[in-house]
């Protein structure tokens, strides 16, 4: 396994030290398990969705925890009695944990099951004080004056 050394941008990008550690620890915790296999897909600018395949499970097999810039989805499946003798078992019955890392202020909007498929719904909302801003250049100050109006003011 090749290992990228990020020191170099580590010297030089301040704040980015949980981007790098989440790139160093995906390299390391690939098991190559591939179960289930999923999709990744770019709805909009601030919209994305996980599709699971998790055919055989029912919803109450699934348990789904978003945390802080973290989404698990485990799956179990319980003991089932059949009347007959499976001569061929090609349908997974084992149980499976995914962890997906979230950027900041991503949550998750909904999910549904249906049709094998696990449909997790996500949405990126920036709150408002995290949204650029255009700053003045001269030394203007905005003030909120009455009716909610802004005014430039000069700086003393």
């Amino acid at each position: 396994m090749n290992r990228f050394d990020f020191s170099p941008y580590r010297r030089s990008m301040v704040g980015f030290d949980r981007l790098f550690d989440i790139l160093e620890n995906q390299g390391r915790a690939q098991s190559g398990d591939k179960y289930p296999p999923f999709n990744i897909e770019k709805r909009g600018n601030d919209a994305y969705r996980i599709t699971l395949a998790v055919a055989g499970f029912k919803p109450s097999d699934i348990d789904i925890t978003a945390q802080a810039n973290l989404l698990v989805v485990k799956g179990s499946k319980g003991e089932e009695t059949t009347d007959g003798q499976f001569l061929h078992v090609g349908i997974a019955q084992r149980g499976f944990e995914r962890r997906f890392e979230l950027a900041d202020y991503v949550r998750v909007d909904s999910a549904e099951l249906e049709d094998g498929l696990l449909v997790i719904d996500l949405v990126r909302e920036v709150p408002e004080a995290m949204k650029p801003k255009k700053i003045a250049i001269g030394g203007n100050r905005l003030t909120v004056v009455e009716g909610g109006e802004t005014e430039a003011s000069a700086a003393a």
